[in-house]
């Protein structure tokens, strides 16, 4: 790589003794990751936290759990400050896709209503869309935005699948496969006007994004807590907003249930709940660490900073410029586009994925769309400009040959 991609490294974070910032997490040291957006990473303080939890629960669950809903609801207005929502609008489930199925069970039945997505969105969000869109004797429409696509003209791919027919329309805040925003807000906007019900598919939303809910219009949000945020696994967030929210319903029955939104998800059987009450030990570390800001900035410096490293890297193996243009790039995460041969599919891209992790020791996120592959860089405050100099130097030499056997074989 040239003298200039290495001098532009972020100066690396630390931590308040003076220790790099990865002393904070239980990562193992014997590989790189690369990967922040797909799972998050706990650190030790909120793991510690969880485990107290746990253990309390443990001691004495016929205390816990009758007690339950009322640490959950005050668990909720701490999260719901740091989100820009209001307390009495959100709920707490497992993951984003929990939420997203939550507006797919409960939503009351349209004869022939359709469903709009885009070619972004999240397969698991698509498929509990496409199954409501069966139940409803209808179908689904799907808008088809360009990668390099601008706010107006992915503004006017998904307006333009929008009809008097449209009983729902799900759009990413943040897309998974490409990482790139849409225009929520716009489309909200318009969205209210038409009187078409939105859900706003924002897991990668928090933590990445300041108040990923201040001055948006939808009547559904869905974020995860354990991505960015880095609270413990299974711990996210759903809001709404508006008329319909009064008929969600958690997809477990509890004793909860005869109680109004929110407060009915409060209480959902014997579910481990401890995650969503260390939530805010993760947040209070990142924001008195680094502050939040401060921890954003260096995230999408140090992720820009691994774009032009690896995408340089790909660009002298294969000839072609590997930088992708998205459109509405967002902090934290960039596409480099991957030699022609591997991840041209998901499957491909997961097999890729584990691949690369057994045998090259890195855990990194690949995508597909369009029949292309790329590789995902993800940055968080534990990652360091040597992690992608690691990647680009001892990676991508390996992905070029294992790039030409594919297309070699492809060819026979």
């Amino acid at each position: 790589m040239s003298e200039t991609d290495v001098s532009t490294a972020p100066r690396p974070l630390l931590l308040a003794d003076g220790r790099p910032a990865v002393g904070a997490w239980t990562l193992d040291p014997a590989l790189r990751h690369l990967n922040h957006g797909s799972f998050g990473a706990v650190p030790l303080v909120a793991q510690q936290r969880q485990n107290a939890l746990r253990a309390e629960m443990e001691r004495a669950p016929v205390v816990w759990f009758p007690e339950l809903p009322g640490r959950i609801a005050a668990a909720r207005a701490g999260l719901a400050a740091f989100l820009g929502a209001d307390a009495g609008d959100l709920a707490l489930v497992p993951n984003a896709s929990a939420g997203a199925s939550v507006v797919h069970a409960n939503l009351e039945r349209r004869a022939g209503g359709e469903i709009v997505v885009t070619d972004h969105g999240y397969g698991a969000v698509t498929m509990g869309a496409e199954r409501l869109a069966r139940r409803w004797g209808g179908r689904v429409h799907t808008a088809r935005v360009p990668l390099d696509a601008g706010e107006e003209q992915a503004y006017e791919a998904v307006m333009a699948e929008v009809s008097d027919a449209t009983g729902l329309l799900v759009v990413d805040q943040i897309t998974s496969a490409t990482a790139r925003r849409l225009p929520v807000e716009r489309i909200g906007a318009e969205a209210a006007r038409r009187g078409v019900p939105l859900l706003v598919d924002g897991a990668h939303a928090p933590g990445l994004l300041a108040a990923p809910l201040a001055g948006l219009t939808c009547d559904f949000w869905t974020g995860n807590l354990h991505k960015w945020a880095c609270a413990p696994r299974g711990t996210a967030a759903l809001v709404a907003r508006g008329p319909l929210r009064d008929g969600l319903h958690p997809l477990i029955d509890s004793w909860g249930a005869p109680g109004p939104y929110p407060d009915r998800f409060d209480q959902q059987g014997t579910l481990d709940a401890t995650g969503h009450l260390a939530a805010q030990t993760a947040l209070d570390f990142v924001g008195s660490t680094w502050g939040w800001d401060e921890a954003r900035r260096y995230m999408d410096e140090l992720a820009g900073y691994g774009e032009r490293v690896v995408a340089a890297a790909v660009t002298e193996l294969t000839g072609e410029d590997a930088r992708v243009d998205v459109g509405m790039p967002v902090p934290g995460m960039r596409l480099v586009q991957l030699p022609d041969g591997l991840a041209d599919s998901r499957v491909a891209a997961d097999a890729l994925r584990d691949r690369v992790a057994a045998e090259l020791g890195v855990e990194a996120a690949f995508t597909a769309f369009g029949g292309t592959g790329y590789v995902r860089l993800s940055a968080h405050v534990y990652n360091t400009g040597e992690d992608y100099e690691y990647f680009a130097e001892r990676c991508v030499p390996v992905l070029g040959a294992w790039a030409r056997a594919a297309r070699s074989s492809r060819s026979r």
